[in-house]
């Protein structure tokens, strides 16, 4: 009796040890069939293996990255590129107790997926380099244009001109050219096309949405402020402050 139970309990041991195997099969299978044809390594045949080959292509790319599209690129399971991802977000932050030293750069976990970044508290640094006999930074009006059609979107060219006090259409061109802002439906009521910031907009500013655009709190005029200004300025006033229609 000892003998048969001890037969069966083998028997069924050899049967998990096979299905197990089999799932594994399946997963290789499964990997092979979504490999895209051009890739005939794997991430552990590099030095550094999955991260460094991480670092190689956001190194390069000109766009954020998703999780989804580099395990594709790759041919490995999503999930373990999202953890290797995390892994060199936080390992770039530096950790004082072990003598690791923060980067001067990041690994930003932006809108569009992740992509290298200049830290902010380096923009001082940054600028002094982008700028120096260079004339590629936006314009005092493009500021403006792009600040206004930030917090007050969906927005037209009308009231973005009439919120500035003077046409506005060469700036906005210059902000659609530049991909920071874009078209985006029609004012029902003018027909005019509606403004809106784009991704690469939440991009270079490091947001993730636009939840996360800092307050207008701290620079708005205080009651008393308003209370004495002019009846033309107040309508102005209330036309920059009300809320967006």
């Amino acid at each position: 009796m000892t003998e048969r139970i001890d037969a069966t309990n083998a028997t069924e041991h050899m049967a998990d040890a096979e299905s197990t195997a089999e799932s594994a099969k399946a997963e290789v299978r499964g990997v092979e069939e979504t490999r895209p044809e051009y890739v005939d390594f794997t991430v552990d045949d590099f030095p550094g293996g999955l991260p460094a080959c991480l670092e190689a292509i956001l190194m390069v790319a000109d766009q954020p990255q998703t999780a989804t599209e580099l395990a594709r690129i790759l041919a490995l399971d999503r999930n373990a590129v999202e953890e290797a991802l995390q892994a060199l977000h936080d390992d770039y932050e530096g950790d004082e107790s072990r003598g690791i030293r923060p980067r001067g750069f990041e690994l930003r976990r932006a809108a569009r997926g992740w992509q290298f970044a200049s830290r902010a508290a380096f923009e001082p640094v940054v600028s002094s380099f982008v700028t120096d006999g260079q004339t590629a930074r936006l314009s005092q009006a493009a500021l403006e244009a792009l600040a206004i059609v930030a917090y007050r979107q969906p927005v037209t060219r009308a009231q973005v001109a009439a919120i500035r006090g003077v046409n506005s259409d060469g700036v906005i061109r210059s902000l659609t050219v530049r991909g920071l802002i874009k078209e985006d439906g029609v004012d029902p009521e003018s027909r005019a096309a509606l403004l809106v910031t784009s991704e690469s907009f939440l991009d270079q500013m490091g947001l993730k949405s636009l939840d996360e655009l800092p307050s207008l709190a701290p620079f708005l005029p205080s009651v008393a402020e308003m209370t004495q200004s002019k009846s033309g300025d107040t309508d102005v006033i209330s036309w920059r402050l009300g809320p967006a229609t």
